[in-house]
């Protein structure tokens, strides 16, 4: 259909939006060379010259399109692509304090570096693909340099002459170590040159001691003594340093593709918005535009079934709108116009028109999406253990591999050096703090994600393991308890006035009023379609109330004091109104020509969900304590019809809030607070973590470590399990990482050997440290399907 209204704003009334090419052009027409509308030259006042050319456009917005990029918009060349932003940052996972331009390696760990910025680019990892053509590649050559070392000595196989056979391990190894463990060497000498010594300063020391050590046994045996010999021969270990190679490569990729997954969340959040929006024009005509062409003020067509493409208000249209991606309610909301609807949630019933309000970087999803993103790269508290740890651990490690050797060395048996040598490289191997340095991060990253889809916005690591230790949350009651918007809940009569009539007139007096109160009687008014008449003769009595003229009549509304100076008796409605205080209402008495015609009650209406959160959050052990500004007759009575408040703090200054949160915490107590205002922004910055209702102002939100995006106490919830779930799973992580460390470096230094014989080979070493990280890695994972 047309939209007639589209015309009153006349051609160009959207501003930016510009015409589609659905106009059918006459004798007298030109195309407008942006948006290719039929534009009239000598109606449009949009004109532009070009390198002797001029052109016509139908808006101004085509028109500066056009002057900042012509090349664009003439001839059959393609639009350009938005290029890539310059000087885009790249950090490190386990350290995101390593920040540079372009990708590389962590100075630190040695691990590779990941985009800072968030992308739909789901393409492949660069050293992902790197890694897996050196694995294949490193497993090719590896299955016959088995068969050719350990399967000729265990079972007296042999594939080449015995003269031959160091020299066929050397061909088939050097490949493996010198190209496809190059990688390893590299962050193993950077390693030791910004002294940061890491796991590949392992990897590097043991893969590289058993292949110089062979080389130089193959090339020159006669360098060794006697002693040293078997069998005739000095023996050579090429496989050991080719298996670990392979299997140190292959749990790289492991660890790749299992990191990969940890930034689906991000990737799933950023995909909620369409690629294309539909446009309508001011001729009433559609167009489908890329979402990047979309600007404030545009209006867009949304029909059942499709995406909000950004931040807008409904103007025509009816329709739920499901924001369960953004908000974890399963519910839709309807929509009607003059609703907000959020960018990337789904339309499911009726069509809907929309305008744009925010768009690009300022909508909320894309909000969202960095929040995620820097959460992601924040570091909690806990993971300093793990900092100290590996600070000392590998030159530990490095001191017990060299003690391994030399005890061996001296009282292990025959061949002794070669004991000495496989234990220590094992030590190495097995001791690599890849999985202790991924405990906390990846937990972090997937932990944050899953919040994201469950309507908890974390800002920082360090909040969502505080909120894991909270005993108490304090509740701001106005906007997080309740909706904060005063509503008409009753209209009572006495004598022959109708409710109604009784409304229309209030409604007149209060519109001349500031009272915050005030515009709850006349919404209630339009609501209902009354007809509200004008006031004349306005007066407003401090502490008392008002009065006007209305239609003939004296109205008055106020309290008791303000009855009597009009004459009325406000005895009859004494018992009604203080059933309605206790209920949390606020009431104010009516009189017409100086009698009681009746009374009003405004409240602010208690949340759908407020008792059942509070009910659920005591299921998670959490004291619950509601501050608010109001008196303490409204606040016991919020207090009473939700239950579940241990305790109320009333008539509170916003210093007042800051107060008692630091009271709280004093006591010994670990503190959340929950609010919305702008009056509650010092008390959420003192808390041991904030958390802002999203529904909320800026302040707040700014002051808070968490943020609930649909501003629903149902959502803090989810956050504890949240913080909880995560905390228990990096308790997980490094209880395994130290128990898998504990445990490996021992046996592999060969301690079980005396009692059972038992020793650890550098290629089980290598396997069980490949599988240790990649173990870390898939228990975080598992956040994703955590019950919030």
């Amino acid at each position: 259909m047309k939209h007639d209204r589209h015309a009153g704003h006349g051609a160009h009334g959207l501003g930016r939006n510009c015409c589609s090419s659905g106009s059918t052009p006459t004798a007298s027409t030109v195309k407008d060379p942006v948006c290719g509308m039929s534009v009239d030259p000598a109606a449009t006042p949009h004109h532009a010259q070009h390198e002797g050319h001029e052109y016509h456009f139908c808006s101004a917005g085509c028109r500066t399109k056009f002057v900042t990029d012509p090349s664009a918009y003439l001839g059959d060349r393609p639009r350009p692509e938005p290029k890539a932003t310059p000087g885009a940052m790249w950090t490190c996972p386990m350290h995101p304090e390593i920040r540079r331009e372009g990708p590389g390696t962590c100075p630190i760990c040695g691990m590779a570096l990941e985009p800072e910025e968030p992308s739909l680019d789901d393409g492949p990892n660069p050293e992902l693909v790197d890694f897996t053509r050196r694995t294949w590649v490193a497993g090719v050559l590896t299955v016959p340099l088995v068969m050719v070392s350990m399967v000729a000595e265990m079972l007296g196989i042999h594939f080449v002459p015995p003269a031959w056979n160091p020299w066929v391990q050397l061909a088939l190894t050097a490949p493996i170590v010198l190209w496809a463990g190059w990688p390893f060497f590299e962050r193993g000498w950077a390693s030791l040159r910004t002294r940061h010594l890491n796991m590949f300063t392992l990897i590097a020391i043991g893969v590289g001691a058993a292949f110089l050590y062979s080389l130089v046994a193959t090339v020159s045996p006669g360098l060794f003594p006697p002693t040293f010999r078997m069998r005739g021969m000095v023996p050579v270990y090429y496989e050991a340093a080719g298996v670990v190679v392979t299997l140190v490569l292959l749990g790289q990729v492991l660890e790749l593709r299992a990191r990969a997954a940890t930034g689906r969340a991000i990737r799933a959040l950023m995909d909620l918005a369409p690629k294309t929006a539909r446009r309508i024009s001011p001729d009433g005509s559609e167009a489908e535009i890329s979402l990047a062409d979309v600007f404030v003020g545009d209006w867009l067509r949304v029909r059942p079934g499709e995406a909000i493409p950004v931040d807008s208000e409904v103007v025509e249209g009816r329709s739920s709108v499901d924001e369960s991606m953004l908000t974890g309610e399963p519910a839709p909301v309807l929509k009607e116009v003059g609703a907000t609807v959020t960018g990337g949630t789904v339309n499911t019933t009726g069509a809907l028109v929309i305008q744009a309000r925010a768009v690009g970087a300022d909508t909320v999803l894309a909000r969202i999406v960095k929040m995620v993103a820097e959460a992601q790269r924040s570091r909690a508290p806990i993971q300093a253990v793990a900092d100290r740890i590996s600070g000392w651990f590998v030159p530990l490690v490095v001191a017990i591999a060299v003690a391994t050797f030399v005890v061996w060395n001296l009282v292990g048996p025959e061949p002794r050096f070669g004991h000495a040598l496989l234990n220590a490289i094992a030590v190495l191997i097995i001791a690599c703090p890849c999985a202790l340095g991924l405990a906390t991060p990846m937990s972090i990253m997937v932990g944050t994600g899953r919040g994201a889809h469950a309507g908890v916005l974390v800002k920082n690591a360090e909040a969502l393991q505080a909120l894991d230790r909270v005993d108490t949350l304090v509740i701001d009651k106005t906007g997080t308890l309740t909706e904060g918007r005063p509503k008409l809940v009753a209209v009572e009569t006495l004598g022959e006035v109708r409710e109604d009539e009784l409304l229309s007139l209030a409604a007149a007096v209060e519109a001349r009023s500031e009272h915050p109160l005030a515009h709850a009687i006349v919404v209630a008014a339009e609501e209902r379609g009354l007809e509200v008449p004008s006031a004349e003769d306005f007066a407003s009595v401090t502490g008392a109330g008002v009065s006007a003229r209305v239609a003939g009549r004296r109205v008055a509304i106020g309290n008791g004091t303000m009855m009597r100076a009009e004459g009325a008796d406000p005895e009859p409605a004494r018992a009604n109104a203080e059933a309605r205080r206790l209920e949390g209402a606020g009431v104010m008495l009516v009189s017409l020509d100086g009698r009681l015609a009746g009374l009003l009650a405004v409240a602010d209406p208690l949340k759908d969900s407020a008792r059942t959160a509070i009910a659920d959050l005591h299921t998670e052990d959490l004291r619950v304590v509601m501050l608010t500004g109001d008196g303490h007759g409204t606040a016991d009575a919020v207090a009473r019809m939700i239950g579940g408040i241990d305790e109320v703090h009333a008539d509170l200054k916003p210093e007042d809030k800051a107060r008692i949160v630091v009271e709280l915490k004093a006591q010994g107590a670990v503190v959340a607070m929950a609010g919305d205002g702008i009056n509650d922004a010092p008390a959420l910055a003192a808390a041991d973590v904030g958390v802002a209702m999203g529904t909320g102002t800026d302040v707040a939100i700014e002051s808070a470590g968490m943020t609930l995006t649909k501003g629903d106490l149902s959502a803090m919830v989810r956050a504890r399990r949240l913080a909880r779930a995560t905390m228990r799973n990096i308790r997980q992580n490094l209880l395994f990482s130290f128990l898998f460390n504990g445990i490996g470096v021992p046996v592999a230094a060969g301690i079980l050997y005396p009692v059972a014989g038992i020793l650890l080979s550098p290629m089980l070493a290598g396997a069980a440290m490949a599988l240790s990280s990649f173990a870390v890695v898939t228990n975080a994972l598992r956040l994703n399907g955590a019950r919030l």
